[in-house]
């Protein structure tokens, strides 16, 4: 949703914390800024825009001192404003803080507050955090003693990072993530790695119900009953590490053609795992997939290939309808929770519900060391490397192959299946780059698309849609093949668009007439699909695969199509406007 960074050391902080805040700039973009300490006072410089529209304008990057705290910002409470823009700083002028999550109690929190005679400049929520943090030390002068009673006031889902004035790094979590990196010349504290990567792989993951307190280069991690508690000092894993975005001109565009790359690192990873997941759905009697967004889509696919390649009833629920849905969970039934942040607020509150009737629980996430993560039973790490575009793609894919790999010893075959030559089949799709970037040109203008596809393809049609809408702001619809006729053929015309996922497997004739009825109404047919058919207007290719692998191929032709689409409608589709990557609040 938001990132911080904070860093205490040796080195001028704001040079560090500035190329950090565009490292992760992904989880949040609409408003930035940097606040430090020094010569025994906090200099705050922030701005609307992203970080180097804000950098240009007031130079984050030339600020003093050796201790700091940054942000970006996607706007929860308030508007998208210069004074709503984070850090935020104390009345008093001596504390400043850097936050991410929701404050659920602020309101009352603010009324106390300001009954005590303090005065409140933003809309946030983040301004009683800082606030508490003075009134508590004014009285202790004690940066830990303030930390604790602040977190013993606070309700809600948060993570801040806050600067005192004896030259105090402390930081806290509660349910949204927090890292420290140990460099040699300092500490860092961010809400991601990527924050300070380049300077250090050397990382302490802080746990819920933790903060810790910096200062001198001594690093003091605590719990929420004040008790010191150790954690490990462990070396990120190597796939972190690949988050440049190279010779490409957008991440987005980068992380669609590292699939073949990934796919294949992701069987492989996964393959010692899938065995004990199938083990795990076996006993259940009942076997739930839940995700949001794109991993949802996963979770659909992951519900066809369960049933009918593993012989498992399968249900899905959306994430954020959990708590109002009609199932009961049990000691007996098992969640399959699909994230590629492991953070998604809704898909944590899902596995919490289940877990308190005595569901076991397994993840599929890109972050072993992610909230969610740690409430499972059983993980599995798609170990896709960084994501870095909001929109998924990499991510996606990788989900799908561990759902595969899975299902695959459900369905009797114990030998992990090789995805190498799925890897190169993604790649001959690839090459059709310059012909879908033509299309694109072609639907640029377009109002409304619609993507059709039958059994597991519409599961596909659902995630392409859904890419078109992120990254070019066209409305686009996905519809079972069969459904066309009942209802939304009122809708097509001469200016229509009709994309049909149709492959040459037993749902091809069937959409192959839908195909028939959308061009007898004048609307435009665009296939995906391994053979030609005289009822494409463009047809784009793919390779011929086994049936239940089609939608890892058939996927990124819409990917691409979204990204393009998005360039020329000068939409940036690194940042689409008002999503972010990890949505960690309700």
């Amino acid at each position: 949703m938001c990132s911080i960074i904070g860093y205490q050391g040796t080195r001028r902080a704001s040079p560090l914390l500035l190329n950090g805040l565009r490292r992760m700039e992904y989880r949040g973009y609409d408003s930035a800024g940097i606040a430090t300490l020094d010569g025994g006072r906090i200099s705050v410089r922030k701005g609307v825009g992203k970080v180097t529209e804000v950098n240009a304008a007031v130079h984050l990057g030339e600020m003093g001192g050796q201790l700091g705290v940054g942000h970006t910002r996607w706007a929860t409470h308030g508007g998208v404003s210069e004074v709503n823009a984070h850090p935020h700083v104390s009345n008093s002028g001596e504390i400043a803080v850097v936050h991410n999550g929701i404050i659920e109690n602020f309101a009352e929190l603010k009324r106390e507050l300001e009954e005590q005679g303090y005065v409140f400049r933003s809309q946030t929520d983040t301004e009683v955090i800082v606030n508490l943090l003075q009134s508590s030390f004014e009285r202790s002068r004690d940066p830990r003693a303030s930390v604790l009673y602040v977190v013993s006031r606070l309700e809600g889902t948060y993570s801040f990072a806050a600067i005192f004035p004896d030259g105090t790094l402390a930081a806290a979590r509660f349910r949204e993530p927090l890292i420290v990196g140990v460099a040699k010349d300092g500490l860092f504290v961010s809400s991601d790695i990527l924050g300070f990567l380049e300077q250090t792989d050397r990382v302490v993951y802080i746990d819920n119900r933790q903060f810790v307190v910096m200062r001198g280069g001594r690093l003091l991690i605590a719990d929420f009953d004040g008790r010191l508690v150790h954690q490990e000092l462990v070396r990120v894993a190597d796939e972190i590490r690949d988050a440049d975005r190279g010779d490409y001109v957008h991440y987005t565009l980068k992380e669609i053609f590292e699939q073949p790359r990934t796919t294949v690192r992701t069987a492989e990873k996964v393959a010692p795992l899938a065995a004990e997941a199938a083990s795990i759905i076996k006993s259940a009697d009942h076997v739930y997939l839940t995700g949001s967004g794109s991993s949802f889509h996963a979770a659909l696919v992951g519900k066809y290939l369960f049933s009918k390649f593993g012989g498992v009833s399968t249900e899905t629920i959306i994430a954020s309808e959990a708590r109002f849905a009609p199932q009961r969970f049990s000691p007996s039934s098992v969640m399959v929770a699909i994230s590629q942040s492991g953070e998604s607020a809704d898909v944590l509150e899902a596995v919490a519900m289940a877990k308190e009737d005595g569901a076991r629980v397994i993840s599929i996430v890109n972050v072993p060391t992610s909230s969610l993560a740690r409430m499972s039973s059983f993980t599995i790490n798609l170990a896709c490397g960084p994501e870095i575009g909001v929109a998924a793609t990499k991510s996606f894919t990788s989900q799908l192959v561990a759902l595969y790999s899975i299902a695959q010893i459900l369905g009797g075959n114990g030998s992990a299946q090789s995805f190498e030559l799925v890897g190169r089949q993604m790649s001959e799709v690839l090459q059709n780059h310059s012909k879908v970037s033509a299309l694109a040109e072609r639907m640029a203008s377009l109002s409304d698309v619609y993507v059709l596809g039958t059994g597991v393809h519409y599961c596909v049609a659902a995630e392409g849609s859904l890419k078109i809408k992120e990254l070019a702001y066209v409305h686009a619809e996905a519809l079972p093949g069969g459904e066309l006729k009942h209802g939304p053929l009122a809708l097509l015309d001469s200016n229509s668009f009709v994309i049909v996922l149709n492959p040459s497997d037993l749902t091809h004739r069937n959409l192959v007439a839908g195909a028939h009825e959308v061009r007898a109404r004048g609307a435009k047919v665009v296939g995906i699909s391994d053979i030609p058919s005289d009822t494409y207007d463009y047809w784009i290719n793919i390779p011929g695969t086994s049936e239940e692998l089609y939608p890892l191929l058939e996927v990124i032709p819409l990917q691409l199509l979204a990204y393009h689409m998005a360039v020329r409608r000068n939409a940036n589709p690194d940042y689409p406007r008002n999503l972010a990557k990890s949505v960690t609040v309700k």
